[in-house]
């Protein structure tokens, strides 16, 4: 028991010496770097201000966590050993090597995304700081519009027609939670380029997350079986064939974003839709050049067929459901039969 209570003891003591740690050295950091004016100038010209905002990074995710060294490695010497940067650029850079000795998991999906390219072909792109912040990190989706309006620093005309969108318009509404925001249809740090077929083709599925759930359509009165009967006409078996084959930016089918729209999805019933009844012809015509005006005509839509709606087209399905199995069953009875007589003529 003795030696229990000494192991504990022993442990609190070493905790609370790692706090109080901790504690000196961030007040050493932010002895300086509370300072406004502190700088760091590199060798372009450009300048980055090293400023960090005690009350920002305390109530951070890290503020209690992490000591400034374990982030700014090699940084424990002041004067600290004199580093230089030819732009902001490689400094952000250096950033992200810090990142990967936590979160090595997001930093190697990072390495895959369209980002991570872009950047490494010189062209502007976002690295861990630019949507986490620095010191002032907050648990990820917390409020939840702060996502859309992180990726509007870059895409700001596409975060301006998507805050048009059903779904925009719905973010800043109480069910907040039950609207997809940028990194539901993009994921986060896997990012792909949205123009490739293989990502297109599985746009059916990204929207039947939310769109096939029973509990959440249930509360706007919007059917639950638009993925399934997508999946069972043409362009939906199409696309679920197409999957694993498609390559490059080459169009295989039509998909959701198609005939719905991508970041500016309205209202089935709004006059701006593109499969509103008067609508439908010119969205059709995208693939479909030369369709005419009754071309929408042989669609159902998203709606299974009944003797109420498309009754034929029910009679028909019913017609094979029932035709199909006889025929078959019949012809295995037949086989049967014939190896049976062949059994009983030896």
């Amino acid at each position: 028991m003795r030696a229990a209570r000494g192991v504990v003891c022993a442990l609190a003591f070493l905790l609370a010496w790692s706090a109080r740690a901790d504690d000196d050295e961030i007040e050493t950091c932010l002895s300086c770097h509370e300072d406004p004016g502190l700088q760091k100038v590199f060798a372009d010209g450009a300048r980055q201000s090293l400023l960090v905002d005690r009350k920002a990074f305390a109530d951070s995710v890290h503020g209690r966590k992490l000591r400034c060294t374990d982030c700014h490695a090699g940084m424990g010497e002041i004067p600290h050993p004199e580093r230089q940067w030819k732009d902001a650029a490689e400094f952000q850079a250096g950033m992200r090597q810090a990142c990967q000795s936590c979160h090595y998991n997001n930093y190697k999906k990072y390495l895959d995304s369209v980002h991570n390219r872009v950047l490494g072909e010189g062209g502007p792109a976002p690295s861990c700081v630019d949507c986490h912040g620095a010191h002032e990190i907050s648990p990820p989706g917390s409020p939840r519009t702060r996502i859309s309006e992180t990726c509007s620093a870059c895409h700001s005309e596409v975060a301006e027609t998507y805050g048009k969108s059903v779904h925009g318009q719905a973010l800043a509404g109480p069910n907040a939670k039950d609207v997809p925001v940028c990194t539901d249809c993009h994921r986060s740090h896997d990012i792909v380029d949205p123009r490739q077929a293989g990502f297109l083709l599985r746009t059916p599925e990204q929207c039947g997350k939310c769109h096939a759930d029973p509990e959440r359509m249930k509360k706007y009165g919007l059917s639950t079986s638009v993925l399934q009967t997508y999946l069972t006409d043409f362009h939906g078996m199409t696309a679920s064939l197409s999957q694993n084959t498609a390559q490059g930016d080459a169009r295989v089918t039509a998909v959701c974003v198609d005939c719905h729209g991508a970041h500016d999805i309205a209202k089935v019933g709004s006059s701006d839709s593109r499969v509103l009844k008067a609508n439908l012809v010119k969205t059709c015509r995208n693939c479909h050049p030369g369709a005419s005006e009754s071309f929408p005509g042989a669609w159902l839509s998203h709606y299974e067929p009944t003797w109420q709606r498309a009754p034929l087209v029910y009679a028909t399905k019913l017609f094979y459901q029932i035709f199909i199995p006889f025929v078959i069953g019949g012809l295995v009875l037949q086989v049967l039969l014939h190896l049976w007589r062949v059994g009983v003529n030896r």
